[in-house]
């Protein structure tokens, strides 16, 4: 019986230490030498700290900052397991909302957000990306209109001429993956980072 045993174990053992030990090494040290941002977690550094990743937005509150897309990522309530709380851009749940077009809070939701956009420039379209979520809860881009409808509020609270905003903007739009994928995008990061980096 052991005769038969034998072959079998010996594959199981030697498979396992092929695709659970020797692939995956073998995998990781090869993005490390082909992408090693990436590989990193593509994280962006401000004087030498670590600011944040240019793949995962955050929260930008600020007036004189750019705002990233709104998040549908939550966490569980710490006064109370069996709900949740909001905690944008939460990387642990990446997710979207699971709230449809008859939705209530939905709906509401994105009333006040354009109630409160159309405060802020009123005499522009709302581009439609500043009060929908995207599918991960986690889209650290917006488009280009999106960063451009911001400008006069960005300019105003760091009393910066809006053409100079609106050139940095521009400047910072990234076309679509080679040429084909996607659409063209801002980074809020990058963008936010390059305008603290602007003298007034």
């Amino acid at each position: 019986m052991l005769k038969e045993i034998r072959p079998a174990i010996i594959l199981l053992v030697l498979l396992t230490l092929i695709t659970g030990l020797a692939y995956p090494l073998a995998m990781t040290v090869i993005a490390g030498v082909i992408f090693p941002n990436q590989a990193q977690g593509s994280l962006i550094e401000k004087d030498g700290k670590v600011v944040g990743s240019s793949l995962i937005g955050q929260v930008f509150a600020d007036d004189k900052y750019f705002h990233g897309r709104p998040s549908a990522t939550n966490a569980p309530d710490p006064k109370d397991a069996t709900k949740t709380v909001d905690a944008p851009y939460n990387a642990s749940n990446s997710m979207g909302s699971n709230l449809g077009p008859t939705s209530k809070a939905l709906a509401e939701r994105i009333k006040g957000d354009v109630d409160t956009l159309k405060k802020e420039n009123a005499s522009a379209a709302i581009p439609v990306d500043l009060v929908t979520t995207s599918g991960s809860g986690l889209d650290p881009h917006i488009s280009p209109e999106a960063a451009l409808f911001q400008v006069p509020r960005v300019a105003k609270a760091r009393s910066l001429p809006e053409p100079q905003v609106r050139a940095l903007v521009e400047s910072n739009v990234e076309g679509r993956t080679l040429g084909l994928l996607g659409e063209p995008r801002v980074n809020v990061l990058k963008l936010n980072l390059a305008l603290d980096a602007l003298k007034s």
